[in-house]
């Protein structure tokens, strides 16, 4: 045991994390004197636990001389984990565990050219007939998950998948068509972080939905609540918009997106 109660074992395996997580953010390396002192680690230990590493590969030498960064054998567990991932398989679990914290229809969905495809959905027990389905497509521009996506679009993709010049079709009287109105929404969208829906593709149901990112720092999907308009109220919208965020980071941490929280 350490003078500090705690076993050696468990001490340095807390070291080495701290060592990696220091690493990360210096690209370029640190000295060893850099890292005892950064992490407040006696020279002696540190140097011992360094050594270790790089006879491992988990760290390797620095552009400058005396120097360590993170090595090859940490990509390699990295893309291990990242082979035990999917989308489909991982989300239906955050939609399932997100359906049950607000008991209403969760969805996820990706984005095909200009239309949503719902991956995983969950309803609650307190829901409106709806017309989605797992596997079903519809419209982007008309929902939340859609227009979520297409916020992040680059403008000449957006402008291929619907002209400045060309309204859309109405999905319902809340649609949102004209092509302007339209990219006004999406650069709020951007803004915000968030995507509604009030009833623009199903009356009587309105929505919220969130981006989902993968591990090169792209939208990948959207998770949207949808919950009928009468209990939309603007209470319901703050605790659902937190609710449907945290589900859409986790997944997105999942899936190896690490640039903070969402």
């Amino acid at each position: 045991m350490s003078r500090s109660g705690q076993p050696e074992g468990v001490k340095s395996a807390l070291r080495v994390l701290d060592i990696f997580e220091l690493l990360a953010h210096q690209p370029d390396g640190l000295s060893l004197s850099e890292i005892s002192q950064e992490l407040g680690i006696p020279k002696s230990s540190a140097h011992g636990l360094i050594n270790t590493l790089l006879a491992r590969g988990y760290l390797r030498e620095g552009r400058q001389d005396r120097t360590y960064r993170l090595g090859a054998r940490l990509f390699e567990l990295g893309s291990g984990y990242m082979a035990g991932t999917d989308l489909i398989t991982d989300g239906q679990e955050v939609v399932r565990e997100t359906a049950r914290a607000c008991d209403e229809t969760v969805h996820l969905a990706i984005l095909d050219e200009d239309e949503v495809l719902y991956v995983a959905k969950e309803e609650g027990t307190n829901t409106i007939r709806m017309v989605s389905a797992v596997g079903k497509r519809f419209p982007a521009y008309g929902t939340g998950v859609g227009k979520m996506m297409l916020s992040a679009l680059p403008v000449e993709e957006l402008d291929r998948l619907y002209p400045p010049n060309k309204a859309m079709e109405p999905i319902t009287p809340r649609t949102i068509t004209d092509p302007a109105a339209f990219r006004r929404e999406l650069g709020e969208i951007r803004r915000r972080g968030y995507a509604t829906d009030f009833e623009e593709s199903t009356p009587g149901l309105s929505c919220i939905a969130a981006p989902v990112f993968g591990s090169d720092d792209m939208v990948v999907a959207a998770i949207s609540v949808s919950v009928p308009t009468v209990r939309f109220t603007a209470e319901r919208q703050s605790a659902l918009r937190k609710l449907v965020l945290q589900g859409a980071g986790r997944l997105s941490r999942i899936l190896g997106h690490t640039q903070g929280e969402l």
